[in-house]
């Protein structure tokens, strides 16, 4: 009962932040300098008719009446309607963000594989020239531009040995499961590096630490391979602990997506509220921050009750 009381706890507390959010992401609308109206369609409308549309997105009301209004539109009306396309923000919205999120798991695939690989070997190698071989290479990685690794990625896989697509979620016509895959290994890759490598880095430092305690001697002593003692017992100890930092990583990845989109021409929401930026379409960035951190917070619910799931000490708290 307790840890299902820790649970519930944890998920009424997404309510504050989301306010705070919600107050925040509203803000950064409503307070820009600049009339959103007029900037859209001054060249195409008089100033009668410009007040008309102020007065159909709620513009012409006070700050405070304007943004219950649109928490209200967030809740029943598809999160108001977009100043570009006039159609509900959240039909904009989440046929991207579906693509995004596909995105971002294939990144959690390529960090929670690679990144415990990378430090696995590291800490098994402790102090040897395979140890700081690795980690000289995630030392460089670590302070590698998403952004530009993306392009190399683009430039090596793509453009001289064409391996891979060079960007996209599909090939012209469409190609199935197949086709999608292969074009998310490079903007996967790309958008899992640094979670990727500071999971190395946790990984690593958890390895040496149960090679160096008193149960891992006690079972080498009575004569268990290191193979075993790594595969089944180290694995497993060390576990919550990779669940807990790729959770704690998901919102750096989720930036890092962002720019990858970009690079990749991947049709995502961080390509959409870039469009949303340019057009100074608000409604649609509003909703945009909105969904992030809404799945963001979700996200590391998920991620602690799977973290008290793996622990039998906090799950028996």
């Amino acid at each position: 009962m307790n840890h299902l009381r820790r649970i519930g706890i944890r998920a009424l507390n997404i309510v504050p932040i989301l306010v705070i959010v919600s107050v925040l992401a509203f803000l950064l609308g409503a307070l820009t300098p600049g009339d959103p109206v007029e900037a859209q369609f001054a060249s195409r409308f008089t100033p009668e008719q410009l007040d008309e549309i102020r007065a159909t997105y709620g513009l012409d009301r006070p700050l405070w009446e304007q943004y219950f209004v649109w928490v209200k539109n967030l809740f029943a009306d598809g999160g108001g309607l977009s100043l570009t396309l006039g159609t509900p923000v959240f039909d904009i919205l989440v046929p991207n963000f579906v693509n995004t999120l596909i995105l971002t798991a294939a990144g959690v695939v390529v960090c929670l594989v690679f990144g415990t690989a990378i430090g696995f070997v590291a800490g098994i190698f402790h102090n040897t020239w395979i140890d700081r071989v690795v980690m000289l290479v995630v030392q460089i990685g670590s302070n590698l531009s998403v952004y530009w690794f993306g392009l190399v990625l683009i430039s090596v896989f793509a453009l001289q040995l064409k391996w891979l697509p060079v960007g996209g979620m599909e090939s012209r016509g469409g190609g199935g499961f197949g086709d999608l895959l292969q074009h998310l290994v490079l903007p996967a890759v790309s958008a899992a590096l640094i979670s990727m490598l500071v999971l190395a880095r946790f990984v690593r430092v958890g390895v040496i630490r149960e090679r160096s305690s008193d149960w891992f001697r006690t079972f080498r002593s009575q004569g268990i391979t290191p193979q075993t003692l790594y595969g089944r017992n180290v694995f497993r100890n060390i576990l919550p602990s990779v669940v807990n930092i790729t959770g704690l990583e998901i919102g750096t990845l989720i930036t890092g997506v962002f720019f990858v989109e970009i690079v990749f021409n991947w049709p995502g929401i961080g390509t959409q509220l870039v469009n949303a930026v340019n057009g100074k379409d608000y409604p649609v960035i509003q909703g945009g921050i909105v969904l992030v951190a809404l799945c963001y917070l979700v996200v590391n619910l998920v991620t602690d009750v799977v973290v008290d799931g793996l622990t039998p000490r906090m799950r028996g708290a």
